[in-house]
């Protein structure tokens, strides 16, 4: 731990991913303000660290200018699952474009380092796989889709025009498939819903015929990654894929969320959504070049850790035969 004290700002820090984040630069001795709306954000994700001295939470839309004194900036706030995002589009886009704007004129008043949370959803439904970062997309831009993937889009231009413009200390992820506790319960994501019907023993609903990839990373490999972007020399400014590079199929995913949980739930099969991409794998060659990062967690691990913050959740339900071994 260093003599000085870091103050670090965390948007989107009740969150799945910030929560997590949270928790991490608390533990390494940081001082940490976590601000969020609490749209999709969950008081509970961070009740743990409410009363512990250098953690402060603040409600706070980032779609208005906020003016603290801080030193490094992660900026994680923005709905990211179809559900929420797609609920209220405008305001998604404006979470990206204005919240973006907003943090980065903070991080260039203060001279503070600032980490954008992009997403592998800028690369659209790829036309090459896996997908490196230097490729640039196949995207709909007036899709249902749209506003996260254009937000986000939009986000890193802003991050590298303030880089070239002010010269800004930034980094930039962009974040592939990623799961474990604290997932929204209702964020129609593939491992939270079928986890969720599983343990209901309510039937799995499979869009497409299933065949479709994912790579799923757990979220403490994800934070790893974060920690170590943040802390990289600061010609190393990203954009870098942080992900696990082992696809799975959904088929898959469920048959193996079915066995681990004994559900008695069926499968039931639903038309593919507008624009969801058929294969998303992320290329980590330069997160394992730059930051000697890559995943470490076997996803088997990751679901049954995941499968149990769900059932405690949840409750006992019926659905369920026995319970998951930690």
């Amino acid at each position: 731990m260093s003599s000085v004290r870091k103050r670090v700002l965390v948007t989107g820090g009740a969150g799945f991913l910030g929560s997590h984040l949270c928790e991490r630069l608390v533990a390494h001795g940081d001082d940490v303000l976590c601000v969020d709306n609490y749209f999709t954000g969950r008081k509970d994700n961070v009740a743990g660290l409410v009363g512990v001295p250098h953690f402060e939470a603040m409600r706070h839309d980032i779609t208005h200018p906020l003016f603290v004194e801080v030193d490094e900036i992660y900026n994680l706030a923005c709905p990211a699952s179809p559900i929420h995002y797609q609920f209220d589009p405008v305001q998604t886009t404006k979470t990206s474009v204005i919240g973006a704007i907003n943090m980065l004129g903070l991080a260039k008043r203060l001279k503070a380092k600032i980490f954008q949370a992009s997403t592998s959803e800028v690369y659209g439904d790829p036309t090459l796989h896996p997908q490196p970062e230097a490729y640039r997309g196949n995207v709909n831009p007036i899709g249902p889709r749209a506003c996260y993937d254009e937000g986000k889009r939009c986000a890193e231009t802003l991050f590298f025009d303030y880089y070239r413009q002010h010269n800004l200390r930034i980094r930039v992820v962009r974040i592939f498939n990623t799961y474990g506790p604290r997932m929204h319960p209702n964020d129609g994501r593939v491992v939270s819903n079928f986890i969720v019907q599983a343990l209901q023993g309510a039937p799995i609903t499979l869009y497409g015929n299933g065949s479709q990839t994912r790579a799923f990373c757990y979220v403490d490999d994800l934070i790893d990654g974060f920690v170590a972007l943040m802390a990289a020399p600061d010609d190393v400014t990203g954009p870098i894929n942080l992900g696990n590079p082992v696809e799975t199929s959904v088929a898959e995913l469920a048959g193996m969320i079915i066995e681990m949980t004994g559900s008695r739930s069926k499968i039931t099969r639903r038309p593919l959504p507008v624009d969801d991409p058929i294969q998303r794998c992320p290329d980590i060659a330069e997160a394992e070049r730059v930051l000697s990062w890559h995943p470490k967690i076997a996803l088997k691990d990751g679901l049954a850790r995941t499968i149990d913050y769900f059932d405690k959740l949840l409750g006992s339900n019926p659905g369920r035969r026995h319970e998951v071994s930690p």
